[in-house]
């Protein structure tokens, strides 16, 4: 949507998660951000004081639940129960990362189903929409009963690798369980696929067992939806070389990048690491082999069309 775009329906505020990319969005849309304040009581109870009228309007609340994820999803919800309270028409949560998303099934005996139980506390709270990117397993989608836009950050990262030119590619996803993701960037790129054989022994721990495709004198691009400690996509590129890759690229939509993501990043044969602003990167976690690429026109594009009542389907592609 072209800058100077102004509608007073349309109110975009932002938590404190993401402050920068909210800013970006909101230009994007040709708009300023809403005034809030979000505060603490002495004994860190999160306050928020929403400081215009909101009666009767569209509001977008841009809050990736990052760390400090319970900290942020506080936030959310308690500005979600302001906004509900002040008469606003609806309610859509703008949530480029959403937190506790790998647990999405109970992979063992008494295990919770947090991601469910987060779509449970948006919508008890008041929530009448989310808009969110590369959730962590596509079927969380069906954990809430009011309507969900899931944009894709594929398009993003493979439209930055066919701008380099690379040759002989070879788009390598890091487990079986992204195989998907992988398939689409390799569309994309019109190159084939492998696959790493991995196996987590326990969590934040991965092993390589075999690597299914042929990488012999390629460039090879690894794809994934988060690196957190970056244990599983520096073994997968170390691997890669050994096998004869000519030289490994990694890219992901949600760089966590907590521990010793970053060091390990740096000692790794992963030649640049490509991101997305979903999830802000502080200074220790700033990188020469980082390259960071914002959503904030998909995701501002994506509000314009939903306050619009325009099809959001094409931004899915």
């Amino acid at each position: 949507m072209a800058s100077g775009y102004k509608d007073p329906m349309l109110k975009v505020f932002s938590l404190n998660s993401n402050h920068k990319l909210a800013e970006d969005i909101a230009d994007h849309i040709g708009t300023t951000l809403g005034k809030c304040t979000v505060s603490a009581f002495s004994d860190g109870e999160i306050k928020i004081s929403i400081d215009e009228s909101v009666r009767g309007g569209d509001v977008y609340v841009v809050q990736s639940t990052s760390s400090p994820v319970n900290q942020h999803m506080m936030e959310l919800l308690i500005m979600i129960d302001a906004l509900k309270r002040a008469s606003a028409r609806s309610i859509n949560i703008v949530m480029p990362y959403y937190g506790y998303a790998r647990q999405d099934r109970k992979a063992r005996s008494r295990e919770p189903i947090t991601s469910k139980l987060m779509a449970d506390l948006l919508e008890t709270a008041g929530a009448d929409r989310v808009i969110t990117l590369d959730l962590h397993a596509p079927q969380i989608q069906g954990f809430f009963n009011v309507p969900i836009d899931h944009l894709q950050g594929v398009p993003l990262l493979a439209n930055y690798f066919e701008k380099k030119d690379l040759e002989d590619i070879i788009v390598v996803s890091p487990d079986h369980g992204g195989v998907t993701r992988a398939r689409k960037m390799a569309d994309y790129l019109k190159a084939p696929i492998g696959i790493i054989d991995k196996r987590r022994p326990r969590p934040n721990v991965a092993e390589v067992m075999n690597i299914v495709g042929n990488i012999e004198g390629k460039t090879a691009i690894l794809i994934d939806d988060i690196i957190d400690t970056a244990g599983t996509i520096t073994l997968a590129a170390n691997a890669l070389v050994e096998n004869g890759a000519k030289e490994v690229y990694a890219c992901c939509t949600h760089p966590v990048l907590s521990g010793p993501a970053i060091q390990r990043i740096n000692d790794s044969k992963i030649r640049e690491l490509v991101v997305t602003n979903s999830i802000p990167l502080s200074e220790d976690k700033q990188s020469d082999k980082v390259t960071e690429l914002s959503v904030a026109p998909l995701i501002g594009e994506a509000i314009t069309r939903v306050h619009e009542l325009k099809s959001v389907s094409i931004l899915f592609d």
